[in-house]
């Protein structure tokens, strides 16, 4: 008899977490358990049943694999219902209803499960093979025990455990770098030091107030369709294609087209009849990438537009220093492509105290104007609500002065050409003091901006004699390795987000916004050891007494793991439990954890 290796893992793995379900709730570890009433006659109740037979049907086994299953362990499963009536079959014929008063039916008692000497609790799934039925399971399915492993009999061990180990297949494991009880101290689970989320940002109320009144004394009409146009585009916006890739596309259009136009007459006409349907085609296949030119009625759409977004993201960016380097405390900042100066805005909440001098660079005039109108509270005059803020057109050209924070939010995007991309990027990281942040949209193509900038620094392309410091990922990659989403299978950007309360400007909204974003923060130095914690790329998933978890390492490698209490700890399944999207997991990938002693 052999059993359908497709189906092992989903029906075992159900088993074990029904197992748990059922019977850790009332103990307090698995050897607190009651064993020596896991006998034959044990009880199951009828929604645990139900529970079994619906599981069953989703995962979609076929429903023979399971009946052979429980014909190899026997009859020693009962199923007890409220009423007296007699025997009723299953669908499942290795089961049998009985009524509390038949025979072998096992009657709920009170509380002190586990306890020596306690009074027996009603335990609704107790089941355990015999060695006999261990021994035909494993036969059976070209199984055999790991080394070390004791297989118990009926009435007592950890037999259960250790065959539904053999059988089902291991998750990755997991094991703490750092004595998790050390280093929260006093602090609940909630409040580990790899928690970097924050909660919904909101823009400062100065600020909010000047978008407001900008946006009332415009005359723009149907300025609402005209933000949503704008942030339709931004967000499907792609990379423009470069002039030597464009030149081999149109080679390729144009030898298709003359195998299936035939040999030419080498006639002028003809010829031209031939370049002008490679360029149709060639508009066909290609993004039309086009530069935006932000005069003063689009600045003000763009401002209401990403207002918002730009001050969520770059505020997480900015936290995420704050809170790893709590003694990081820079005086100077440049904005390249400030547009409305938000990043200048959510630097001075989180390092107000400290920042001396803000300089941002834009090549737009009109934007500009917007920027310094917000400043002072959206009129011509009046005085500044952050102190020491310059407005420039191009980039100081002293290769001396450097800045302890340059940002470049939402800007790389805007350049039309890879050696334009490039060459900004190396101007920028020359001009870095300490970090260099780089935020770009949480698309396809905003991810590729970002790694694309990632390798330039990290190769060290570009070395500055002044400063020869190599550069250091911060975050949000665990490694200076390249990155492993790249080189998956199917390539998927990676992203993060925040929400945040969107400002209302005069039309409807509907709870809160959500920004998703790219970013790759740079430094000069490279991170603190302790830092480098696996993050987590993806929503934590949160199943009972389990979570599982999608890592990022600092071996370079995406790892899925599932945290439970048992195998890894209270402290660090609880730890996992509280995390979210884009935090850091205190934890280290480990080979497995030694196997259970026998008692």
């Amino acid at each position: 008899m052999q059993i359908c290796p497709s189906s092992q893992h989903s029906i075992y793995t159900f088993l074990i977490s029904l197992y748990e379900a059922a019977c850790l709730k009332q103990a307090g570890s698995e050897e607190d358990l009651p064993w020596g009433l896991l006998g034959k006659g044990s009880v199951i109740e009828p929604g645990l049943m139900k529970s079994l037979e619906t599981r069953v049907a989703a995962e979609g086994q076929a429903k023979s694999h399971l009946q052979k299953l429980f014909r190899m362990m026997g009859k020693g499963i009962e199923v007890a219902t409220n009423s007296a009536k007699s025997s009723k079959k299953l669908p499942l014929p290795q089961f049998r209803w009985c009524g509390p008063s038949a025979p072998g039916a096992r009657r709920p008692l009170a509380s002190g499960a586990g306890r020596p000497g306690g009074a027996r609790a009603a335990n609704p799934f107790r089941f355990r093979p015999t060695a006999a039925t261990v021994a035909a399971t494993m036969a059976a399915s070209s199984l055999r025990p790991r080394p070390g492993t004791w297989w118990a009999p009926w009435g007592g061990g950890n037999g259960l455990a250790a065959w539904a180990r053999a059988l089902a297949t291991p998750t990755p494991l997991a094991s703490q770098g750092d004595s998790l009880s050390e280093i929260l101290g006093k602090e609940p689970h909630r409040r580990h030091p790899g928690i970097l989320q924050l909660p919904h940002t909101r823009l400062p109320l100065a600020l909010a107030a000047a978008a407001q009144q900008l946006v009332q004394e415009s005359s723009a009409p149907n300025m609402e369709k005209q933000v949503q146009t704008l942030t339709s585009y931004l967000w499907s916006r792609k990379l423009p294609v470069e002039p030597g890739e464009l030149r081999q596309r149109a080679a390729q259009l144009e030898e298709r087209l003359r195998q299936r136009m035939g040999p030419a007459s080498g006639s002028a006409r003809a010829e031209e009849k031939l370049q002008g349907a490679v360029l149709s085609a060639l508009r066909q296949v290609t993004y039309h990438w086009k530069e935006l030119s932000y005069d003063e009625g689009l600045s003000l759409v763009y401002m209401a537009a990403r207002l918002d977004g730009t001050f969520a993201a770059t505020s997480r960016a900015f936290h995420e220093i704050q809170k790893r380097l709590p003694d990081f405390k820079p005086r100077t900042l440049l904005d390249f492509g400030s547009g409305t100066g938000s990043v200048s805005w959510a630097a001075h909440s989180t390092w107000g105290q400290s920042l001396r001098e803000y300089l941002c660079v834009d090549r737009s005039a009109a934007m500009l104007a917007l920027a310094e109108r917000l400043l002072k509270g959206g009129s011509d005059s009046g005085e500044s609500r952050i102190p020491a803020v310059f407005f420039r057109q191009f980039l100081p050209v002293s290769p001396k002065v450097q800045f302890d924070v340059v940002v470049a939010a939402f800007s790389l995007s805007e350049l039309p050409s890879l050696a334009a991309r490039s060459e900004v990027v190396s101007t920028l990281w020359r001009k870095t003091g300490r970090f260099l942040v780089l935020v770009e949209s949480g698309t396809k193509a905003g991810h590729q901006l970002i790694m694309a900038a990632r390798d330039l620094v990290l190769q060290g392309q570009e070395k500055s004699p002044l400063d020869p410091r190599p550069g250091h990922v911060f975050a949000p990659c665990p490694h200076d390795l390249a990155c492993p989403r790249l080189s998956a299978s199917r390539i998927l950007p990676c992203i993060f987000s925040q929400t945040y309360y969107p400002t209302p400007f005069g039309w409807q909204y509907h709870g809160h916004g959500e920004e998703k974003f790219s970013l790759v923060i740079l430094s000069r130095d490279p991170p603190p050891g302790s830092q480098r914690w696996p993050r987590l790329t993806q929503p934590v998933l949160k199943r009972p007494r389990h979570v599982h978890c999608h890592l990022c390492c600092p071996n370079g490698q995406l790892e899925h793991m599932v945290f439970t209490a048992r195998r890894h700890g209270r402290d660090l399944y609880r730890c996992a439990r509280a995390s979210a999207w884009g935090d850091l997991l205190p934890v280290t990938t480990a080979p497995p954890p030694p196997k259970d002693p026998p008692r």
